[in-house]
């Protein structure tokens, strides 16, 4: 992903998870600068489709912008958090 997570431009991203069926779905975040409230509530609702078909959601290289939009929202700890796309796939 390229670019902040707006309601703007979040229904391509939500077509595109929902179309993913992998096991594991790794979204890499270092380039996401920041998310508004639409983008926050789309990566949630990423996190709740695959928890409830059984699958993983991970998220690299989150920014600390980003990373606190989550925590201020209470929703951090629905994620998996990694440094590297190399590291998510060797948890994964």
């Amino acid at each position: 992903m390229k670019g902040p997570l707006l309601i703007s431009n979040l229904f391509d991203f939500q077509a595109k998870v929902r179309a993913n069926t992998c096991r594991v779905l790794i979204l890499d975040l270092t380039d996401v600068p920041y998310v508004d409230s639409a983008g926050l509530g789309s990566l949630v609702g990423a996190y709740v489709n695959h928890q409830k078909d059984g699958r993983a959601l991970a998220l690299v290289g989150v920014t600390e912008r980003v990373r606190y939009s989550l925590r201020l929202m209470h929703v951090e700890s629905f994620f998996k958090f990694f440094d590297s796309l190399a590291a998510a796939e060797a948890a994964a």
